[in-house]
């Protein structure tokens, strides 16, 4: 497993969104220059057959894979990592609660609660015995809390303090929506920019990393200096696009 040492190294890590329920997307994407590829079982059209066969698409390539969980989910967060994913990311964290049943799906006792039966990981992940995988799964496969509500701010520190939580992911969007009690839809807010760089900041004064997803690619550098060490660039038809219009823009001249 990849992920954690290279969030240990403490430079900013750039991960592709597949969102289409193909392995072979998801693995076109792994042979690009990102560091990760995430599949999305929120938003995105995968499957429950679609990411656990991406994983292995995306191995092939030499990256970490990551799930992101539909809401409430936690049951599929234990079989994501059993399938050999490094990092489940949970959306709608709003409290304590909610982070601690999160975290005991992740984690093995005495932490948490996951069963034993990594066997499909331990095919993707040939470096390990069953019992390294086990002395190390707790710290090696993370859990990511989602924060994109005014609840889940207020509830942060707590959040943060959770054991078996590894980190935070901020969803801009949702917590533009939240902030602006359903007003607008808008991860630009000026007033906005302030919460996602204490997000930032607490999460790093908690010894957590923090991770966020990039509307706009030309804010990474930003958010880099706000703390965050990991960024979703776009989904995978927002990347295809923008390559067509690249592409396009030279041929037409």
């Amino acid at each position: 497993m990849k992920l954690q040492e290279m969030l240990d190294q403490g430079r900013m890590l750039i991960t592709a969104w597949s969102t289409s329920p193909s392995p072979e997307m998801a693995g076109h994407f792994a042979g690009c220059p990102f560091d990760a590829v995430t599949v999305d079982m929120q938003h995105g059209a995968h499957s429950e057959s679609t990411a656990f066969a991406s994983v292995r698409a995306i191995a092939v390539a030499g990256k970490p894979a990551i799930l992101r969980i539909p809401v409430g989910r936690n049951d599929l967060a234990s079989r994501a990592l059993d399938m050999g994913f490094e990092a489940v990311i949970a959306p709608m964290i709003n409290s304590v609660a909610d982070a601690q049943a999160f975290a005991r799906a992740m984690k093995y006792p005495p932490v948490g609660e996951r069963s034993w039966g990594p066997m499909k990981a331990l095919q993707i992940h040939t470096g390990y015995t069953p019992d390294s995988y086990f002395r190390s799964a707790n710290r090696q496969t993370l859990a990511l809390a989602m924060i994109e509500t005014r609840a889940a701010f207020a509830a942060l520190d707590g959040i943060l303090a959770t054991d078996g939580i590894d980190g935070i992911f901020v969803g801009p969007s949702d917590l533009s929506i939240s902030w602006s009690n359903g007003a607008a839809v808008d991860p630009k807010n000026e007033e906005l920019q302030d919460v996602i760089a204490q997000i930032g900041r607490r999460a790093r004064e908690a010894a957590k990393f923090a991770a966020i997803f990039a509307v706009d690619p030309a804010d990474v550098p930003q958010f880099g200096k706000m703390g965050y060490r990991l960024a979703a660039l776009n989904t995978d038809p927002g990347l295809l696009q923008a390559g067509a219009a690249v592409m396009l823009g030279k041929a037409r001249g």
